[in-house]
């Protein structure tokens, strides 16, 4: 069900939602880093989760079940002894199916550059019009991006103008100093995300997301029969994506997200309509191939 019916059933019962759109989840790791200050991660873990569930990155109102479920596990990997962390990141973000008791992952993302700074104290803020510090703009990138995916999850490409918002905290932070907001830092960075999603190169890939949630998988409980057929019939249009296209890291994260989703979705499907699966995902998901072996049930 679309989060805009579910606002509106809400509202037709006089109920009043929240402002906030993110139920963030943060750890913060430190295992290899000694003499490290573990009170002051315990800060910074506290400071990065109400940043990111207390700031309002849309103009809309979510309910408290409507917030969208997100985990970030920060691992340092080096400390200055003041205020200079070295960092890694693990994002994933998830969206309800309907009708089920399980989420649909939307988004697992590696980070090695989420490199910050941060004094006890120190408010973390962010602004569209400059770049305050490299914390902020990491959170409110990822604020953004995990938005635009749940976004084009409910609705065709509605995730534009979340990934612009993304695209502007990046001009802002790219003459800061800091890795991955720039197309030189390397191939699988924050820069070449966002650009991929934005990319028209990727339409197809963003079509399907809607298609596969929207039409798919929130159709999977009451008819589990017509929504895996459904779901086939979406894989043909991302046969139509370039093919060189397919190593960048868009579909290379949203597919190594997905593979033993749909793998489990695929496998209650008819065995003719299996080996299509298998089929289809030998083309488009080569990097995955050994996930989707289970699909080749012999007719």
């Amino acid at each position: 069900m679309k989060r805009s019916v579910l606002l509106l059933l809400f509202s037709m019962f006089g109920l009043h939602g929240i402002a906030q759109e993110l139920n963030s989840r943060v750890q913060i790791l430190a295992p290899t880093v000694p003499n490290i200050n573990k009170k002051n991660l315990e800060v910074i873990q506290i400071t990065i989760r109400n940043f990111l569930n207390n700031n309002k990155w849309t103009t809309e109102t979510y309910l408290q079940q409507e917030r969208i479920e997100c985990n970030f596990v920060i691992t340092i990997t080096g400390w200055d002894g003041g205020s200079g962390y070295q960092a890694e990141a693990q994002i994933q973000s998830s969206r309800p199916v309907y009708g089920a008791a399980y989420n649909s992952t939307l988004l697992n993302i590696s980070d090695k550059d989420f490199n910050f700074n941060y004094n006890e104290g120190q408010p973390v803020d962010f602004s569209d019009q400059n770049y305050l510090s490299n914390l902020g703009s990491l959170l409110t990138y990822y604020a953004y991006t995990i938005v635009g995916l749940d976004k084009d999850s409910f609705s065709k490409k509605g995730g534009t103008p979340y990934y612009i918002k993304a695209q502007n905290t990046i001009n802002l932070a790219q003459n800061s100093g800091n890795s991955g907001w720039r197309a030189v830092d390397g191939l699988r960075n924050r820069y070449w995300f966002n650009e991929n999603v934005l990319n028209k190169s990727f339409d197809e890939l963003r079509v399907f997301i809607y298609s596969y949630h929207a039409k798919g998988l929130d159709k999977l409980q009451d008819n589990p029969s017509e929504a895996t057929k459904d779901i086939l019939s979406f894989f043909p249009d991302l046969k139509s994506m370039d093919k060189q296209k397919l190593g960048s890291i868009f579909p290379n994260v949203y597919f190594a997200a997905k593979a033993e989703e749909l793998v489990n979705v695929m496998n209650i499907a008819t065995p003719q309509d299996k080996i299509k699966a298998y089929n289809f995902m030998l083309d488009i998901d080569p990097a995955n191939i050994s996930k989707y072996e289970s699909l080749k049930t012999k007719l």
